[in-house]
């Protein structure tokens, strides 16, 4: 069954919640049928309105997921009431939880050297019996085509059942969408600081702050060179546009 999805800003966002997405990730696995997911913060669906490519990309996942709590408020002021966060580093978990019992494999790409190691090494303590089938830390170059091509063959060799991507935003979901065609793992899932956060290399904000729509200002606090940009112009905009959007001023199609 398609699931509904929500119409911000021209990003289709999926009018889910937590058991809703997990439901619809093992229905892929257990068929067989390749999907990418696309965590998604306010930031991303901002990249989306400057890169018409990049928007093609979020409408075309198997689920979009509401990453942020504005996008959960909108979700429900449009009537979804039972939407809630998917949230990139809670998924990671609940679904590796999950996969003790079903015996899905964990393939971690991405993240700085040494990162998806610790990633996987962190998780298999929590989650005693895990199934990881393999690690990768790609350079931060572009690569090659016969580097991507090596990847895709180690990947395959591994015969994971869920491929995690920690490239950061947009770059993961560029990354899943170029290769879901070449996998043989039925789901890619881009989670982008997941990695840092379950590797132990950075601080998640209190679940208070993360309830409150406030993540954001944890982050740019503890990152303020590298995030004011992100947080500081895109979140105003994005308010702003969506103000234009409610009242009609501005159309937005999920083409």
């Amino acid at each position: 069954m398609e699931l509904i999805r929500v119409n911000i800003l021209g990003v289709g966002i999926s009018a889910i919640n937590m058991d809703m997405a997990l439901d619809s990730i093992e229905g892929w696995i257990a068929r067989r049928e390749p999907h990418y997911v696309c965590v998604t913060p306010v930031h991303s669906v901002m990249d989306c309105q400057r890169d018409p490519g990049l928007r093609r990309i979020f409408n075309a996942s198997g689920l979009t997921t509401p990453d942020g709590m504005p996008l959960v408020w909108l979700c429900r002021y449009k009537g979804y009431r039972n939407v809630s966060r998917v949230y990139g580093p809670d998924l990671m978990l609940t679904l590796c939880e999950r996969s003790l019992a079903r015996g899905y494999n964990h393939f971690f790409y991405g993240g700085a050297k040494g990162v998806p190691e610790q990633l996987a090494e962190h998780l298999q303590n929590r989650f005693p019996g895990l199934m990881v089938a393999g690690t990768y830390s790609p350079p931060f170059r572009p690569l090659m085509p016969e580097e991507d091509n090596q990847i895709v063959r180690m990947i395959n060799e591994a015969s994971p059942d869920v491929v995690w991507v920690g490239l950061g935003s947009p770059k993961q979901e560029r990354w899943m969408a170029a290769h879901i065609g070449k996998l043989k793992a039925p789901v890619l899932i881009g989670v982008g600081v997941a990695f840092d956060f379950h590797a132990g290399v950075k601080k998640q904000a209190p679940i208070w702050m993360q309830q409150k729509g406030l993540e954001w200002l944890f982050r740019l606090l503890s990152e303020p060179r590298r995030l004011w940009r992100r947080y500081l112009i895109n979140n105003p905009s994005f308010v702003a546009l969506v103000l234009l959007q409610i009242i009609g001023l501005r159309r937005y199609s999920l083409g």
